[in-house]
């Protein structure tokens, strides 16, 4: 292989992948290996005016492209603005290689302006962090770095680039990343096991999450829960795993308070985890939720998570597609004509506690969303970072195809506009949307300039309630804990003075908006969403809708 810089060859690398975005903030200590991505015009890089907004909307083009994403921060201080939202991404289990400059390693004793520990940084929120000190390696730690992404588990990595190591001539060859094969199938008597464990019970209950949807496990996981006649729960989850029309679709469970998963789970007979762990709330129960007598059977690739906070009856270490659908096989010649009737009966009643038509509330909220969801094509993507409005969302817009709804996860704000723009880049021929609350919005904002820069026509609504809603909703349940009276919220709970003007600033990044505050507004503005061919906001107020 002929001799090029270093800053060539991982462009090169990169493109051998199959990567041909990178999404960063420019730094000095980058600049060289910046001004080498001229020479490459397929390979795109998007430009964001702080590492928050670029990891945000990386890892919404991951989770829509099924990754991986590469993301570029500037040293110790980009790296610092961009742990939050890569925390985002390690909870979620989301495929970034994030890379970050140096200084080089010819300065390490100097203790310079700018120099830190960027492996140690990192560490806390990737799955792997290391650092590239021998120019010869360059290439081969970056294709370690997307293979570990990649790999179930996945998750962000961090690989530091120094300076000196991109500017020496490097003469690797360029091979495309081999990512193991995780496809694994249980052995016949543990298949046989978990049916047994399942198959008579007469209250099951199924709880899943992001790990059916990386497995492309959805349609095998409707034929288990069928079978079964068993509900079926979203734990730790951000994607439709079952459509949320099913009648056997009951919907996340909380992520805050450890008594709403019990309450949900307590009188199963049966339990199927697929795909997550349990439970990933705040404030979990300490002990475990589930009868004791209850089987629980876990499938997973991610072992760590398996018996990780409660007992289970049965771990398996598998693939959650070729798992389910043998487990469905098996399930067909285990049970009884009576147990197959008992679920279609499960299933019968579920379908008739569910109204065909959402009943309207008189809010503006629903009014909006039951206009949108009227008018919008059948595969609208959604990015839904609504919180306390997501109830409204999900009952107007229910998520029902694989890979066009993403919920946020991880518990920080500020994902839901930057991801909208991340999955507009990767499905440029879809319609995105995203959901955002007043107070999370303005974490990232700056996204909307991205978008507008580099011609993105994604839209975004703030649903705008003056105030940290769900704060006022938690600060509910510490009181009522802890016997307090309720009293005013605290003030900084409060986002309605001074007044932001939402569209004028979305003006003010090159992209265009509408302020909706009556219904007659309704309709003007979901056709302006719909047809728009820029960047467009919808400030959206949910003052009375969500009061509590």
């Amino acid at each position: 292989m002929a001799a090029r810089p270093g800053k060539v060859a991982i462009i090169e690398q990169f493109l051998a992948d199959g990567i041909t975005h990178m999404f960063g903030n420019p730094g000095t200590v980058e600049q060289g290996f910046l001004d080498a991505l001229e020479g490459f015009p397929d390979f795109h890089y998007i430009l964001t005016l702080q590492e928050t907004v670029a990891a945000g909307i990386a890892d919404g083009y991951a989770r829509a492209t099924g990754g991986p994403a590469v993301l570029q921060l500037h040293s110790g201080v980009g790296l610092g603005n961009g742990i939050g939202m890569m925390y985002q991404s390690k909870r979620g289990h989301t495929p970034l290689v994030v890379i970050a400059g140096e200084a080089g390693v010819a300065y390490d004793a100097m203790d310079a302006q700018m120099a830190a520990d960027l492996v140690s940084m990192a560490r806390p929120v990737t799955k792997w962090a290391t650092r590239v000190v021998d120019p010869r390696s360059l290439l081969r730690v970056l294709r370690r770095a997307v293979k570990t992404a990649l790999t179930p588990p996945r998750g962000p990595v961090f690989v530091a680039l120094p300076m000196d190591v991109l500017d020496a001539l490097n003469d690797e060859p360029v091979l495309p990343t081999v990512v193991p094969e995780t496809r694994t199938l249980p052995a016949p008597d543990l298949v046989a096991r978990a049916g047994a464990l399942l198959a008579g019970a007469e209250r099951p209950l199924v709880l899943v999450g992001d790990g059916v949807s990386v497995s492309g496990a959805e349609p095998e996981l409707t034929r288990v829960a069928e079978k079964l006649g068993a509900d079926v729960w979203f734990v730790d989850s951000s994607e439709a795993h079952l459509p949320a029309d099913h009648p056997l679709a009951r919907g996340p469970l909380g992520h805050m308070f450890g008594s709403a998963s019990r309450a949900a789970v307590a009188d199963a007979d049966a339990v199927l985890i697929v795909g997550t762990y349990v439970f990933p709330e705040v404030f979990p129960d300490l002990s475990s939720p589930f009868h004791p007598d209850t089987p629980v059977v876990h499938i997973d690739l991610d072992d760590w998570e398996i018996a990780k906070n409660h007992p289970v009856t049965l771990g398996l270490v598998a693939d959650p597609k070729l798992t389910l659908a043998a487990l469905a096989d098996h399930l067909d010649r285990l049970r009884t004509p009576d147990q197959d009737a008992a679920a279609r009966d499960r299933i019968a009643r579920r379908r008739a506690e569910r109204p065909e038509i959402e009943p309207d509330d008189g809010t503006l909220i629903a009014a909006f969303l039951a206009e949108l969801a009227r008018r919008a094509p059948a595969d609208l993507m959604v990015f839904d970072e609504a919180l306390t409005a997501s109830p409204y969302l999900t009952r107007h817009l229910r998520p029902r195809l694989p890979g066009h709804y993403h919920l946020t996860r991880g518990g920080s704000l500020g994902v839901g506009i930057p991801g909208a723009v991340g999955m507009q880049i990767a499905h440029p021929d879809k319609t995105v949307v995203s959901f955002s609350g007043d107070g999370g919005s303005l974490y990232t904002y700056q996204a909307l300039w991205t978008a507008a820069r580099h011609d993105v026509p994604a839209s975004f609504v703030v649903c705008n309630n003056h105030r940290y809603e769900l704060l006022n909703r938690n600060i509910e349940q510490y009181w009522s804990e802890r016997a307090i009276g309720r009293h005013e919220y605290p003030r900084s709970f409060d986002l309605s003075h001074p007044e932001v003007d939402f569209v004028g600033l979305a003006r003010s990044f090159g992209a265009d908006g509408m302020r909706v505050d009556k219904p007659d507004q309704v309709a003007e503005a979901v056709g302006r969403l719909l047809t728009s061919r820029r960047p467009f906001l919808i400030d959206l107020a949910t003052d009375d809708t969500l009061r509590s």
